[in-house]
């Protein structure tokens, strides 16, 4: 995919990350030249993810988000990217940049959100029966609620024109945000489309969600989302 004309657009990818030193080396090199910004949100790292960053992709935006979440990060590296296309990746290692054009090619064809989806061909074999089951009762609950399609409403993997996102007046601070983000792109009444991706899993570390905790509160935003006018 060439770079930037004037009938194509910048385009940012946009990583959120916390203590993601031992992963980061799986992903940012696997980015493409096309991109035009790549922006590292830090949450805050212990570890030295911020100096592996930056070793590994010289050009790197390190911004260091405001409080704590998800969901800040996400909008704080909204605010601050240059591109008018973002896409987001997960620092662990579990969206492959090679799927970026799955994500892109939609957008330059019209659509202002893409979202993506591991569930298309059944549960991944890199996530416990559990979690697969979890999400198909939040992406179920979404479908009836809302008249969506979804078969995933969890992935990381996302991509959209930074002016689409900026009309969602998204609220919330933590993980939840991506079943917010899901619900309102609907509500709004954007042209979206769900995209199948590869999932390798988290290939070091430890989920920094408690599955059965994050799984409840999820619900309850999509089930909240129904009846709030705004």
């Amino acid at each position: 995919m060439p770079g930037p004309t004037p009938s194509r657009p910048k385009t940012s990818v946009l990583i959120c990350a916390l203590d993601e030193e031992r992963n980061l080396p799986h992903v940012l090199p696997q980015i493409p030249d096309y991109v035009d910004e790549v922006i590292l949100v830090d949450g805050h790292s212990g570890d030295r993810t911020v100096e592996v960053a930056r070793a590994l992709r010289p050009g790197i935006r390190i911004v260091r988000q405001p409080g704590r979440g998800k969901g800040i990060a996400l909008r704080r590296g909204v605010e601050e990217a240059r591109g008018d296309i973002i896409v987001t990746l997960d620092a662990d290692g579990e969206t492959h940049p090679a799927d970026l054009p799955r994500f892109i090619g939609p957008l330059l064809a019209g659509y202002d959100f893409v979202r993506g989806s591991r569930l298309t061909d059944g549960r991944p074999p890199a996530m416990s029966r559990r979690r697969w089951f979890g999400n198909k009762v939040l992406a179920s609950t979404c479908n009836l609620l809302f008249g969506t399609r979804y078969t995933d409403v969890c992935s990381g993997y996302n991509a959209f024109w930074k002016s689409a996102f900026q009309r969602l007046n998204l609220r919330y601070d933590g993980f939840a945000m991506e079943q917010e983000l899901a619900v309102k792109v609907k509500k709004a009444d954007l042209k979206v489309l769900e995209v199948p991706h590869h999932d390798g899993g988290r290939i070091n570390g430890a989920s920094k969600t408690h599955d059965l905790r994050q799984g409840l509160i999820d619900w309850l935003v999509i089930v909240s989302e129904r009846f709030r006018r705004a």
